[in-house]
This record gives structure tokens, sequence and C-alpha cells, in this order.
């Protein structure tokens, strides 16, 4: 049983976040995942070392944390072997445990993932020619409750730490086996002759997963920051792409502090069917929305903003709808692009999804205005993996289940 209880939140308020940035362990270390150098360096003079080796020691743990995926301290070849006892006594680098791993016939992958607490949460992997995309999750749960997506059907929990966020990263190069491999000479240094990437599947992230980034702001931009870090994970903000259901208050603070694209779940044009199917609608409507995102940092014709729009049947999918969105966007002069997202149904969802012909009609308008609106091909359906369908497999799967599962599996295997 999970050991933190659930945030009561009715809806469409700010949720007041758990403030915390590392997720308590059982066994009293402090996981160091997630952290910058500096805090890194707190740490380790709040445990005993003097100033100026908590600083040596923070840049090489970070080095080995972010740069190689190391998670023993045994493999941190430049650090005294004296040393390395002494951290693996305080301190651990984790990853978040997987208690599931789905793969899809279309090749999409999704992990449904446990923090230490004992709170489950997902995250997809999706593989494109020439691409590969880490869909990634900021809350365990969502306030919410857009009516067209299974994650809006969960109750908020909390907010996950900067390092349950990164540990999705980590997790993915992991199972993709994208680590440098590279060698240490004499003198402890990495000899760069030697220092060799067997190449990248994983190119870009979304920050899609479970939840509302914006509501989780300081954990994700902290998380992020280590991402794009040069000296961390070192992926470019421009291969880096924060969704939003339209928190319009933190948008500015999202570009000025973190920098990232941004993308806009508008999924409709009127004020009565986005307050039905977006209720956050309700509290920044969608001129406030609009503006917010012709204000924001950074937006230019070279990283235009893209609009999701999720295609439901006689609800959003008219000609009208799709000529009132070519005027918005026209009216707040946004360098933007559209997205349009087959609904991808799941069990008890309200709407249909519009038919093929009705979203290529729709598609056409809107490129007759001079935006581009391509349709997103769904991906990974066959694993509830696609657009709108993460819900923890904890609330679908029992772990009797799961486990039976697991033991055909092997005995598939084994065969």
């Amino acid at each position: 049983m999970a050991d933190t209880n659930l945030m009561s939140i009715p809806g469409q308020v700010d949720p007041v976040p758990v403030a915390r940035d590392i997720t308590p362990r059982a066994d009293g270390r402090t996981d160091l995942l997630g952290l910058p150098r500096e805090r890194i360096r707190d740490l380790f003079a709040e445990a005993g070392l003097d100033a100026k080796q908590a600083k040596l020691r923070a840049k090489q743990v970070f080095h080995w944390l972010y740069l190689r995926g190391v998670t023993d301290f045994d493999a941190m070849t430049d650090i005294a072997k004296t040393m390395r006892p002494w951290l693996a006594e305080r301190f651990v680098i984790g990853r978040p445990d997987v208690v599931e791993a789905q793969h899809s016939t279309d090749g999409t992958r999704k992990w449904l993932l446990k923090t230490d607490d004992g709170h489950e949460f997902e995250m997809v992997f999706i593989p494109d020619a020439d691409r590969g995309t880490l869909c990634v999750s900021s809350q365990v749960g969502c306030t919410l409750n857009c009516r067209f997506c299974h994650t809006g059907t969960m109750r908020l929990v909390r907010n996950l730490t900067p390092g349950e966020i990164v540990g999705q990263v980590m997790l993915a190069r992991d199972a993709l086996g994208e680590w440098p491999k590279g060698a240490m000479d004499d003198l402890g240094e990495e000899s760069e002759s030697a220092y060799t990437s067997d190449g990248r599947l994983l190119t870009n992230i979304v920050m899609m997963g479970m939840g509302e980034p914006l509501y989780n702001f300081d954990n994700v931009r902290d998380a992020l920051r280590i991402v794009m870090d040069g000296d961390g994970l070192a992926l470019s903000k421009r291969r880096i792409t924060l969704s939003t259901s339209g928190v319009v208050p933190m948008m500015a603070r999202c570009g000025e502090e973190i920098g990232v694209n941004l993308a806009v779940s508008l999924h409709a044009v009127t004020k009565d069917v986005r307050d039905e199917i977006v209720p956050i609608n309700k509290k920044y409507g969608i001129e406030e929305l609009l503006q917010a995102c012709a204000d924001y940092p950074g937006a230019s014709n070279a990283r235009r903003i893209t609009f999701e729009y999720v295609m439901l049947k006689d609800k959003n999918d008219s000609d009208e709808d799709a000529r009132e969105l070519v005027r918005l966007l026209r009216q707040y002069d946004l360098p933007a692009k559209v997205n349009l997202i087959p609904f991808n149904p799941w069990g008890g969802a309200p709407y249909e999804c519009s038919t093929p012909e009705r979203i290529k009609r729709f598609s056409n308008i809107v490129f007759e205005g001079g935006i581009s609106a391509p349709v997103r091909t769904p991906r990974g359906r066959d694993i509830d993996a696609a657009c709108g369908q993460l819900k923890t497999t904890a609330e679908k799967k029992s772990r009797a289940q799961r486990d039976r599962e697991a033991a055909e599996k092997a005995q598939t295997v084994e065969a």
C-alpha cells in the first residue's frame, strides 16, 4: 500500500503540491537522482565532507550519474575506493521501480512505474524512423478532469519529484542501451578516443504523460534543467516539448525559466464545448489562453506553438469549427501548427472518434487557412499507450493478475 494519501482536489483549482524534492526511502538513504550539482554538494557537506571535498565529489558523482548512467558508486573509478563505501552507506542512485513493461505491435513501449512510497505512474516510448520520443509523466494522477482523457478520470495523488521525472529518462536510456561506452586512463581521466555512443534512439522528450506539468512547475523545471544540462543528459531544449491544458499564469514562467517548445491542449474553439471537454477553460478562457500563447517567450515561425486538437464525433469536428480555429489563430497572429488527434477510445469514454473522412476535411480547411494541420497517427492503442489513454495499470489489473501474466510469459519463453 502507498503510504501517502490522495490529494483531495475537487477539480479546477490550483492544487497545493507536496513540498519536497526527494521521496523518503525506507532505508534512510538519500536518492541523488534528479538533483543538481549544488544540491548534491550541499548534501555531501551536511553528511560530513569539508567544502572542498564536497564540491569535488559532487562534480564527480554528477558526471557518473547523468553522463554515464551509473547506479553503483563502486563503478565510479575516479573516486577513491575508500570513499565509495562512505557514499553507498548514506546515498543511493535510484531508478523508478518497473512494475510492468509492455510492447505494442507497432513498436511503442509502455512502462508502469512505482515510486519509493508506493505510487504508480506510466511513461511511453514511441519510436519512429527518424526519431524516438519519450512521453514523460509529471504527476501521479491528474486534477484537470478533461472528459476525453482516461488519465483525467484518476484522482490526483501527488506531484512527481525531479528525480522521479528525470528517472523516466534514465530508465529509458537503460532500456535502450544508450549510455556512452568509455574508458578511464591511468590518471583517472576519461579517454576521449574511447568515449563513444551506441547511437541515439531517444531523441525527443514530450511532457505529455500523466498530470499537468505546469501544476508541478518547480519540479518539472528542475528536472528539465538537468536533462538539458550540457554536463548532464545534454538534450537540446529544441527537442523538448511541454504540453499544458492552459494554466495561463505559469506559461510565461515556462518560457522564461525552462525555454522548451510549448504545446497547448486546445481541443475546442467555443466556450461551451471547451468548458465541457477541458474544464480548466472555466477558469482560463480561450481568449486569455491564446493571448498567453501570443506572449510566450521564444515563440517564432521557427519555434511554432503546437495546438493539440482531439477529434470528437459531432462535438468539435465541423467545418465551422475548423474555420473558427483558423480565425482565432490568425486573430492572435500566432506562429502555430495544429496536431489533429483521432480520439483514442477507452472503456466508459463518453465520446466517439470522428470519421477519417471528417478528420481529413477538417485538416484540409485548416491547411487552406495557411496553418499546418497534420493528423497524428495513433500509436500503442493495443497497450493503452496512445494519447489520452494513460491510466495506471494498477487500477486495471490486480497484482495476482500481473503475476499470472508474468508466469505465463516466462513459460512461453522457456518453451
